[in-house]
């Protein structure tokens, strides 16, 4: 039995106004300001913000039902959004002084990223300066913080894996963001030069994937902050694949009811290889919708227990998502192989689908190449291979 979503019911009511922004918002290349506010109006940038500071700590397959259906209407709005939301699911493992500078000043503040550790640091008395340019960084010109990735030396001299964080007033946002896919998502460069970060705004990231970070007692009640911050960070790139895969069905059928062929006027919507084509997209489809939700749904059992999973049960988790959006994307091809010349255009809705769809896999997450080759070796007993995360 599906939870109960009221995060969805209310979604739903204002995702025809974003979906019209669609194409006015990959000419902006990124979220416009309108999607943010009605998103903002039902609050779902508060999904996994602790309740402490007015959030609503909904559960992970809640709030993947929610960005697939975003997905559908815009896909960079999803992308940029669903990753403002994660954002806070991982601010909640940082102490409680950085929380309390984020949220107890603007309840409403989220967070973009740039986690490669691209940056360049120097140890300074009570924390770091930081320097980088950092790419990618979805839905930044929304965000009043941002998180970034930074390799520093631990007490034995290793290099571990880091996370700072910065206020907005720490860096420039440069405006390079010219992409094929996810146009509108606005995933720009941050530009930080020396900025300070004190040592209450880093964590390391194996630390909060094994139930070590600072916030970890902060809620010892909820169902959500006893986990690891990993898939709920990357859980809403399957999620959008999804929902770009979705809406493609609908595309393809709404189009094929009125397309006749140029030559002969044949209607194109009865013939028998776009009915097979759509057939087998749509059962694709839905097995990739079932094998993300028993996978998302373990998620959350496993946080409601506060119970960390194994090492195996986490390469299923990150594989079996990257799997799922193979799927996705191969359900929206053969679509689009037989969609016609018509859906090349710029104004057309399914090679706008067609392309993020593509996006979508194109993430370290999401890339199969490196997730079947991290599952082959967790079957096989082998030591995972650091050069893949």
């Amino acid at each position: 039995m599906k939870r109960p979503n009221p995060m969805l019911e209310k979604l739903k009511t204002i995702l025809p106004a974003i979906a019209a922004n669609a194409a006015q918002a990959e000419l902006e290349r990124k979220v416009p300001d309108e999607n943010i506010a009605l998103l903002k109006s039902i609050g779902m940038h508060r999904v996994f913000q602790p309740k402490a500071y007015g959030g609503l700590e909904i559960s992970l397959p809640e709030f993947t039902d929610c960005v697939a259906a975003l997905a559908g209407a815009c896909g960079g709005t999803a992308w940029a959004f669903s990753l403002l939301c994660t954002h806070s699911h991982q601010l909640a493992m940082f102490p409680k002084q950085l929380q309390d500078e984020i949220w107890g000043e603007n309840p409403d503040a989220t967070a973009s990223s740039s986690i490669a550790p691209f940056s360049t640091i120097e140890e300074t008395e009570g924390g770091v300066l930081l320097s980088g340019e950092m790419g990618w960084s979805s839905g930044c010109d929304h965000a009043e913080w941002a998180i970034v990735g930074m390799r520093r030396k631990n007490a034995e001299g290793e290099l571990v894996y880091s996370f700072g964080v910065l206020p907005r007033s720490d860096y420039e946002i440069r405006d390079d963001w010219f992409a094929v896919g996810m146009r509108s998502s606005g995933s720009k460069t941050l530009v930080i030069k020396n900025a300070f970060i004190p040592n209450y705004r880093i964590q390391a990231a194996k630390d909060m994937m094994e139930g070590r970070s600072a916030g970890r007692d902060l809620y010892p009640d909820s169902k959500i902050f006893h986990t690891p911050y990993r898939p709920y960070f990357a859980c809403g790139f399957a999620a959008i694949s999804l929902g770009v895969a979705e809406r493609m069905l609908v595309a393809f059928k709404e189009k094929q009811q009125n397309r006749v062929r140029a030559y002969t006027g044949a209607n194109v919507g009865a013939a028998t290889p776009a009915l097979m084509r759509l057939a087998e997209s749509t059962h694709q489809v839905a097995a990739a919708r079932a094998f993300l939700e028993k996978t998302w749904e373990e998620h959350a059992e496993f946080g409601e227990r506060h119970q960390f999973p194994t090492r195996s049960e986490l390469a299923f988790w990150r594989t079996n998502q990257a799997y799922a959006v193979k799927m996705c994307i191969a359900a929206v091809d053969r679509l689009f192989e037989a969609a016609g010349a018509t859906s090349w255009f710029d104004n057309s809705e399914i090679q706008r689908l067609f392309r993020d769809s593509h996006m979508t896999g194109a993430h370290a997450y999401t890339d199969y190449d490196v997730c079947a080759q991290i599952l082959g070796r967790e079957l096989m007993g082998l030591e995972p291979d650091p050069t893949m995360v």
